[in-house]
């Protein structure tokens, strides 16, 4: 069943279009990845998803229903949960006030004490850090952080962009794990990945994106075999 449709959405900046006519389907319960270059378009969907950037045309749908009139904000209190590109903590802030910032919406508040524990649970190093400025973190405890920072508002939908970006190998494989555990915890997943080797091991189909638009749409394997995908993604 579908948890999310993207219907044919124009998405553009100013003068430049970016998306044309992008289609495409999240399962509920499965691991989905966007994958493609560089400018390909596939932070600019995810932020069309979260409502930062609204479409020209098309439809955005979450359990059947349009979000093209929905907020951001109100995206949140839904069930969408964004981890961005970069991580965008607030470096001034420590890892507890960035993690209660993430339960700013009204479903979440109540909830905000026993959250932070499962973040602490999921995630012990930043329960060690909770009084440490996040900009201080190294770059997997900022990752480790800002997905703790969206799982505050307990998503139904967590969409992901490039959490292995400037990661060492090592903490990318504890990246992958954790995403798997919250799969199994019955999350669903939207995963924007460089590392398309990664992104197919955990994924269980993917949407090929070139310029803005949909080239290739498979399971994992069927993409990890295609000819096109190995010789210009994963260089074999």
């Amino acid at each position: 069943m579908s948890l999310l449709e993207i219907r044919e959405i124009d998405v553009g900046y100013g003068d430049v279009q970016v998306l044309h006519r992008l289609s495409f389907e999240v399962r509920e319960g499965e691991i989905m990845t966007l994958l493609g270059s560089n400018g390909a378009g596939k932070t600019t969907t995810l932020r069309a998803i979260a409502g930062l950037c609204p479409p020209r045309a098309g439809d955005i749908r979450f359990r059947g229903e349009s979000l093209l009139s929905v907020p951001a904000a109100a995206r949140a209190d839904r069930g969408i949960g964004l981890v961005p590109e970069g991580r965008d903590l607030w470096p001034q802030l420590t890892v507890r006030e960035n993690l209660e910032l993430g339960a700013y919406c009204r479903t979440a508040r109540p909830k905000q004490a026993k959250n932070i524990e499962r973040v602490f649970t999921m995630f012990p190093r930043l329960a060690e850090r909770s009084r440490q400025l996040a900009g201080s973190l190294s770059g997997g405890e900022q990752q480790m952080c800002a997905i703790g920072r969206a799982l505050m508002s307990e998503p139904s939908l967590l969409m992901l962009d490039e959490p292995s970006l400037g990661l060492a190998p090592i903490i990318v494989d504890q990246v992958m794990k954790k995403l798997v555990e919250l799969h199994g915890g019955g999350m669903t997943l939207l995963l924007v990945e460089q590392n398309l080797r990664k992104a197919l091991e955990i994924a269980h189909r993917g949407t090929v994106i070139e310029t803005g638009r949909k080239r290739l749409e498979g399971t994992s394997a069927e993409l990890a075999a295609n000819p096109e995908i190995r010789a210009a993604y994963l260089g074999i």
